[in-house]
């Protein structure tokens, strides 16, 4: 089993900053892919950005260019930088993770609320 426990949400003006962190904790060595998921009023859940344990990265194109994920495999976080932010990145943001054998794992969520 792996637990997943998000911070750094809250409430950011339009064009700030805001630095989400996950901390996972359990069964770490089975961990491979973590990712920052993202769910708005009304909407389905999308991907905001991915990383595997090489430091590979995939981005949704709205946040591509604005949003840094980061993973640190000796403190066992990932970490999402979002920078330029706008209203429509308001949403609850939810760290995932990924094991081998196979097995999916979620954070509670963390959210974040844009004001234009």
């Amino acid at each position: 089993q792996v637990q997943l426990v998000e911070s750094g949400g809250g409430l950011v003006q339009a064009g700030g900053s805001l630095r989400l962190s996950c901390a996972a904790s359990g069964d770490i060595r089975s961990v491979n892919a973590m990712a920052w998921y993202r769910q708005a009023p009304g909407k389905q859940r999308e991907l905001v950005a991915a990383i595997n344990t090489g430091g590979t990265t995939n981005y949704a194109a709205s946040v591509k260019g604005r949003f840094t994920i980061s993973r640190d495999n000796a403190k066992n976080t990932v970490s999402l930088q979002m920078n330029s932010v706008n209203p429509e990145d308001t949403a609850v943001y939810y760290c995932y993770a990924v094991s081998i054998p196979l097995r999916k794992y979620w954070g509670q969520g963390t959210q974040v609320t844009v004001s234009s």
